[in-house]
């Protein structure tokens, strides 16, 4: 059986001696080490690189709309809050002028498989704007056969209906991802962001009957107020709903770099042992209901194509985590969107003054980024297939990147054995496999291969790892 799919296995007491902070590694190095060295002329040669190679990657488009009518206090999310729809126009104004900008870079015959839209609120764009959005995108970019491509965008149902929805599928969206978080009304009321489950399910149905081909919810475990019992009903919903995929995020509460967060009682949140019971039931609830146990925060149905990828062995991660396009070249379009270039990582200015500024000068609008080294690229690797597949076969992996495996990873061979006296992993001649004991725990393993961290005198901060 593949590692990776199998049913993790919940052990409470193992899990919290190493709930620690770590990285997502939706991205290897993780956006800490990006750096303002890597500029627009490092981003426009790694663009023309890309062109020039004998099989150009197929295109995806990652575009961040970043207003929010009002905050949700547990969001650590790049958005700004604002009822002025005015505001979108300006911002809409740079942004088509940047897709014009960053367009042209990219040969006409790359076309674009896969097309995400996040936020911030995506739908605070109304149908009028979301359409001629999607004109300008359509007339810069080579849009993909519409049976294959996949078009995402995650939407707040607080505001949105069927006929919203309606008309994204007639521009093209085939994907959609509800934030619901949690239906209990204390927590709804302790992160501000009160939710019906008839809203959500309006946005849910009117998807299924417009062309969407995927529909999945975002669940988050650690917000104020939470209780296993609330948690347990807000499951029967979700299950009663019937998404695709389901994503159980854990609450990462970082007041210092959050501003939002601070009008969050510390005293309010769930004790690290209700955290883990939070989990522990959307894994059994979640598990009985159907759902296979992708990896990280994600579950699918068993008929997914993530599910399906994951069995073939082509799943691949990037920042929208687990995916199946991880084939392409990301284009990052937006205040601070990240992109993904041949072996680079680039990000754009991370304030509207700094991204307004660059265009308003005719420049593209990235603020730092970073070149991969070899052993980057290495190392993502081993992270990506741990992560991904939770199996690597180490003569293997060394043959394909030009390493004996066992002397370049001795160091990290030597942490994996300390995680295999606690049966998180198993490791035998060649082969590293990732246990159901561990499965929970991916973070861990891949940070065993992180050349990065301890490196600073100030640590960055990452979110717990449960």
């Amino acid at each position: 059986m593949n590692a990776a799919i199998q049913i993790p296995e919940f052990d409470p007491a193992l899990i919290s001696r190493y709930d620690v902070a770590g990285p997502r590694y939706t991205s290897y190095p993780t956006a800490p080490q990006f750096h303002a060295g890597f500029d627009e002329r490092a981003l426009r040669a790694v663009i023309q690189a890309s062109n020039e190679e004998p099989i150009p990657r197929p295109l995806s488009i990652y575009v961040h709309v970043p207003f929010c009518v009002s905050p949700c206090f547990y969001c650590g999310c790049n958005r700004i809050i604002t009822r002025d729809v005015g505001k979108a126009d300006r911002y809409l104004e740079r942004l088509y002028r940047e897709i014009e900008l960053v367009a042209k870079l990219f040969d006409r015959d790359r076309q674009v498989t896969q097309l995400h839209f996040g936020g911030g609120t995506p739908n605070f764009l109304d149908a009028p704007r979301m359409r001629d959005l999607m004109g300008v995108l359509a007339g810069h970019f080579n849009f993909g056969d519409a049976r294959t491509r996949e078009f995402g965008i995650e939407i707040d149902p607080r505001f949105a209906d069927a006929d919203y929805i309606a008309a994204l599928g007639e521009l093209g969206f085939n994907r959609i991802s509800v934030g619901i978080q949690d239906f209990d009304p204390a927590v709804q009321a302790a992160v501000n962001r009160i939710q019906s489950v008839a809203q959500t399910r309006e946005v849910l149905e009117s998807a299924k009957a417009h062309g969407f081909r995927s529909t999945s919810v975002d669940l988050i475990y650690g917000l104020p107020k939470q209780t296993v019992a609330g948690f347990d009903r807000t499951l029967d919903e979700v299950i009663g709903l019937a998404p695709d995929r389901v994503a159980v995020y854990a609450y990462a509460h970082l007041p210092e770099m959050f501003k939002a967060q601070r009008q969050i009682e510390a005293a309010d949140l769930p004790s690290p042992a209700t955290r883990l019971a939070l989990i522990g039931r959307a894994l059994e609830r979640l598990g009985a209901a159907g759902y296979v146990y992708v990896g990280m925060d994600h579950f699918a149905r068993a008929d997914d194509e993530l599910v399906r990828a994951q069995q073939a062995g082509t799943l691949q991660r990037n920042f929208q985590g687990y995916s199946t396009h991880g084939d392409c070249d990301i284009v990052g379009l937006g205040v601070s969107a990240i992109g993904r270039i041949g072996d680079s990582y680039s990000q754009s200015a991370r304030d509207l003054t700094g991204y307004y500024a660059a265009i308003d000068n005719g420049r593209l609008p990235i603020a730092r980024g970073i070149a991969l080294s070899h052993d980057d690229l290495v190392r993502r690797e081993a992270i990506g297939q741990l992560m991904c597949h939770g199996e690597l076969d180490m003569p293997t992996f060394g043959a394909q990147h030009g390493v004996d495996f066992a002397e370049y990873f001795a160091a990290e061979l030597e942490r994996l054995r300390a995680l295999a006296n606690d049966g998180l992993v198993r490791l035998d001649a060649d082969t590293i496999t990732v246990t159901a004991r561990g499965r929970l725990l991916l973070r861990i393993v891949a940070m065993c291969f992180d050349a990065y961290l301890g490196r600073e005198a100030a640590p960055r901060r990452f979110s717990r790892t449960i």
